[in-house]
């Protein structure tokens, strides 16, 4: 079977990260990709194969993977809450083993309770974390653990700039904004360092841990960068103890730019993590000042 042949299977294509991981793939030409998504009538034709599996319901798994030589896999923490992201990316990568996938990609996060050494409870970061373990005791011929940043894409969603009465946008965070610790990128080119893993598991499928980075900031960063570029954004620091009584899952928010600004976003070993990725990737990361140009237009540019 020639490498050409070898078939990925990507869970999570609807998605940043998968949609990601299938372009870059079908990028390079050098894999066949099998979509698995819940509902393969709305989505023919978005890569070589689409194909049902569903993270709920393992039995809809095996066949997902029968015949991949590949997989890459992501779960979603916010969609059940977080209560079922151990069991489902356990359930993938049991599933996938016993198909016979050699090469198992996880994308993962650091594990905040153990660096923390229980400081901080960010479990959107160590439940994926603790799924490592389980895909390292499988045995899979080849594993990888990927990390994905702070996406560039939440100031743009999530945490875009909010209007203020005074009719100026900006951000309050309790954070310190001078703090450089933040580990950003552009969630799209995390599928670069997977496909490149996927070509190179001789040097990195031996259980490395690759992470995606285009650059450490600070807010005052962001807004130093933004207002270079013709915007007019601010940021406000605020006690953790107010921001955490303005929404639900507040608190989780505190607790993780309270780990960030203690440890940064991507713990211990960051150097040696974003080099491994680097080294791999099939493209260079996009750093912020980039990325905000094509991305986040202003007023004036928009209207022009």
């Amino acid at each position: 079977m020639t490498t050409e042949d070898r078939i990925v299977a990507v869970i999570g294509v609807t998605g940043q990260q998968g949609g990601g991981v299938v372009r870059a793939l079908q990028s390079r030409g050098r894999f066949r990709v099998r979509a698995l998504t819940r509902d393969p009538g709305r989505h023919a034709g978005l890569a070589d194969e689409v194909v049902a599996a569903d993270l709920d319901r393992p039995e809809t798994l095996p066949a997902a993977f029968a015949g991949a030589y590949g997989a890459f896999v992501v779960t979603n923490f916010w969609q059940e809450g977080g209560s079922y992201e151990a069991a489902q990316g356990t359930a993938a990568a049991e599933a996938a083993r016993d198909a016979g996938v050699e090469h198992f990609v996880w994308s993962t996060l650091p594990d905040v309770a153990t660096i923390s050494g229980g400081a901080f409870a960010v479990p959107h970061f160590t439940g994926k974390a603790r799924v490592n373990e389980v895909v390292k005791g499988l045995g899979f011929p080849a594993c990888t653990f990927v990390e994905a940043p702070f996406y560039y894409q939440n100031f743009t969603g999530v945490l875009a700039p909010q209007a203020r009465d005074d009719g100026t946008r900006g951000w309050a965070l309790p954070i310190d904004p001078a703090a450089r610790c933040i580990h950003m990128g552009d969630i799209a080119e995390l599928g670069n360092v997977v496909a490149g893993a996927f070509e190179h598991p001789d040097t990195v499928g031996q259980g490395q841990v690759l992470s995606l980075s285009g650059g450490l900031l600070s807010f005052d960063d962001v807004v130093a960068t933004l207002n270079a570029q013709g915007h007019d954004v601010s940021f406000r620091q605020i006690p953790g103890e107010v921001f955490a009584t303005f929404f639900p899952g507040a608190e989780e928010m505190v607790a993780m730019l309270g780990y960030f600004q203690a440890h940064t976003y991507l713990g211990p070993d960051t150097e040696a993590k974003i080099a491994r990725a680097n080294a791999v990737a099939t493209a260079p990361p996009t750093d912020f000042a980039t990325w905000a140009r094509a991305h986040m237009p202003t007023e004036a540019s928009a209207d022009a």
